[in-house]
């Protein structure tokens, strides 16, 4: 139907009807006719078709990231749980649960939640071990089992933003607000690269382990240099450029 229309429309468009009444259409003529109506119909059709297809895909992607994104909330809010229990160990698995969480996130927004959560776990009030005193023992061996979460994190922070800017579990571009935080673990940044205002370390305490960042290049992130001083008790390594110039 829809060829037989395009077929009379064609025929209207050579102006058929002024043609002479002797003057007759050869079959050569209404061949090629008949094919130009079938290709512009199989066009159409065509069209149509890849029109649909690229909607159907564009739908079926939305719902696709939605469903990720449901699911990444339901272990995000699983892993944050972790973090407030009283067992050192789940709160272990809650970090290492958040840090897969940042790798697996369907965007950027929900990568960057998920490190915002692990560095407010290090803002957190710093308790000092109290010790090995036999009197405060059970607080001594809770205080080492909640260090060794806080150090976890610090280790993966490192190990996360070392990995070049676009490739798998990369956590360069992201935001690292360590403002406030005491470092008392190994803190290794080094080969990093620092686009600058993407990490502050403003208030920030060193003690107890070693800071590395040599060989990082780039800015020196928000108030790194004036957090390390000149009477850090840790191994704070900087690079030269970083350092502020000799009078």
């Amino acid at each position: 139907m829809v060829a037989g229309a395009v077929f009379y429309g064609l025929v209207a468009l050579l102006d058929v009807r002024e043609i002479d009444s002797n003057a007759k259409l050869d079959a050569k003529t209404l061949f090629d006719l008949v094919k130009l109506s079938f290709g512009v119909v199989a066009g159409a059709g065509a069209l149509v078709a890849l029109v649909v297809a690229y909607r159907r895909q564009r739908v079926d992607e939305a719902s696709a990231h939605r469903e990720a994104t449901r699911l990444h909330t339901e272990r995000f809010s699983q892993a944050v749980d972790k973090l407030s229990s009283d067992s050192p160990a789940v709160r272990l698995g809650g970090v290492h649960a958040l840090a897969g969480l940042a790798d697996d996130a369907p965007d950027h927004t929900l990568r960057q939640t998920c490190i915002d959560v692990l560095c407010a776990y290090l803002q957190l009030p710093f308790t000092p071990d109290p010790g090995d005193d036999p009197a405060y023992q059970e607080e001594h061996h809770r205080n080492l089992a909640l260090r060794k979460v806080r150090h976890t994190i610090l280790r993966l922070v490192g190990d996360h933003y070392r990995r070049p800017r676009g490739t798998h579990r990369s956590w360069q571009g992201c935001d690292l607000d360590l403002t406030g935080v005491t470092i008392d673990g190994i803190l290794d940044f080094s080969g990093a690269v620092f686009p600058g205002r993407t990490m502050s370390f403003g208030g920030a305490t060193f003690s107890g382990d070693t800071v590395d960042f040599t060989h990082a290049t780039g800015t020196a992130p928000g108030g790194l240099v004036a957090a390390v001083g000149p009477s850090a008790s840790a191994t704070v390594a900087l690079p030269a450029a970083w350092l502020p110039s000799s009078p």
